[in-house]
């Protein structure tokens, strides 16, 4: 990882923001994938709704990578930004940054992801984007 990815964007708001807890944990004691892949689908709806200006489903997870184990008391930020816009899906890229906050803060990207919404109307039927 480079530097950049060992501290929070500067340039841009999280979508979420959390503290990993102990209900969120696996057998072994560390923060439960799924746990995370939860708030990752999250944090991409919110950049794809902002975008669709409607509901969004969640069609496909494109690409997951975990990075580093999250664990209690981490603070996770999820930075959500779409990145391609088709006629009714939105493409969007998600990065997760755990804060160790036990660890005087220090800051650690741990997953990555793309995944693809797409726009419903009131039917939860496909609908157009519109273009910007």
């Amino acid at each position: 990882m480079t530097s950049t990815e060992e501290q929070l964007p500067t340039d841009r708001q999280p979508t979420t923001r959390l503290m990993a807890m102990p209900a969120d944990t696996n057998a072994a004691g560390d923060i439960f994938g799924g746990w995370i892949m939860s708030q990752v689908d999250i944090a991409g709806s919110v950049a794809a709704l902002r975008r669709a200006g409607s509901r969004v489903v969640t069609v496909a997870v494109n690409e997951f990578q975990f990075h580093k184990p999250v664990f209690v008391g981490d603070l996770i930020s999820c930075y959500a930004n779409v990145t391609r816009v088709g006629n009714t899906s939105i493409t969007v890229f998600v990065e997760v940054f755990a804060e160790r906050l036990r660890d005087r803060g220090q800051c650690t990207k741990v997953t990555e992801a793309t995944l693809t919404y797409v726009a419903v109307d009131q039917q939860r039927q496909p609908k157009t984007v519109d273009p910007l």
